[in-house]
């Protein structure tokens, strides 16, 4: 009986181009195969780990500019004190979208960036724009504008416009969520703390 070490074992195959010619590759031809394979997986997962938190990060950042607005729009959106505090914690699991007051300073900030045309919907290529106008901010502005009009396209029986906006708002949220785009309170806070400290 024949001997074969570890390095001798050969697995056939029919190569590409090889007009159905049996070729073989010995174990360490195939584990060199392996070990590129698993390197190239590792890239791969590595590439979409970094885009997702690439996304992430640009709707921090959305968040945070659009919540700029949030100063001009309390008189007319009449919020509490108490309520401007809470419009801040949108992000979180808990944050209840029952308050019509919400969605009238959401209405009133989405006017401040020109992003809401004369009928009150979203002006799709302002709101495009906005969003690019943020770093890699192009990464996440097609799928955000798609989301918003979707929500939109449910609730468009609503007539009152700052209760339709909450609807939205939250429909908005959840798919954020779903698509796991939406940022963390954690990340969302750390950036607070950091501007005021630049301050």
């Amino acid at each position: 009986m024949a001997s074969h070490s570890l390095w001798s074992i050969s697995y056939a195959y029919n190569a590409p181009g090889s007009g159905g010619t049996i070729q073989s590759l010995d174990v360490y031809q195939v584990e060199t195969m392996e070990r590129k394979m698993l390197k190239l997986i590792g890239i791969l997962l590595c590439s979409l780990l970094a885009g997702s938190l690439a996304t992430v990060e640009v709707m921090k950042d959305v968040t945070l500019g659009f919540g700029e607005a949030l100063k001009h729009c309390r008189e007319e959106s009449q919020l509490s004190e108490e309520q401007m505090e809470e419009f801040f914690h949108f992000w979180r699991d808990d944050f209840k979208f029952d308050l019509r007051e919400i969605g009238c300073a959401i209405r009133c900030m989405s006017h401040h960036f020109n992003l809401l045309t004369d009928s009150h919907r979203m002006h799709h290529e302002n709101t495009d724009k906005f969003i690019k106008s943020f770093p890699n901010g192009e990464l996440l502005s097609q799928k955000m504008v798609t989301l918003i009009h979707e929500c939109e396209k449910q609730f468009e029986s609503e007539e009152d416009h700052c209760w339709r906006i909450l609807r939205i708002a939250e429909c908005f949220k959840t798919g954020c969520k779903q698509q796991g785009i939406a940022p963390t309170m954690e990340m969302i806070m750390a950036e607070f703390i950091m501007e005021s400290e630049r301050r």
